[in-house]
């Protein structure tokens, strides 16, 4: 069986494909996917999540999501994280936190926690 930390590596390097499918092959059927930023939108489901997929990659051409730094502790992993893309002709870096419960080589759940306003910052919104 693959390790949790290598199971959330491999979740993050698959964003950088654009494939939908690549990405929801981490997760199980009943993912949580929850985030604290006022802009995050979460779900439940692996159908749903991959259902949101095609519109958040979309948003972001070159998306890619660097790690910074992998904790793990058993099933639970925390990683550091940077996303990188561009946004609407906007460079975009935010740097974030993810944690993440792992059950069985699949993430069960994420919780996501990066700053709105640096993102809002970075298109001209704010």
């Amino acid at each position: 069986m693959t390790a949790p930390a290598d199971v959330v590596r491999s979740y993050l390097a698959s964003f950088a494909s654009g494939d939908p499918d690549a990405v929801a092959a981490h997760v199980t059927d009943g993912f949580v996917n929850d985030h604290t930023a006022a802009l995050g939108s979460g779900c439940e489901g692996r159908d749903e999540y991959r259902r949101r997929l095609p519109g958040f990659l979309g948003t972001f051409d070159g998306l890619r999501y660097d790690d910074v730094e992998v904790i793990a502790d058993g099933d639970r992993v925390a990683a550091t994280y940077r996303m990188r893309a561009t946004h609407e002709g906007h460079p975009v870096d935010i740097r974030g936190v993810m944690v993440f419960d792992v059950v069985d080589g699949l993430i069960a759940r994420r919780t996501d926690y990066w700053d709105s306003l640096v993102f809002l910052r970075q298109v001209g919104q704010a």
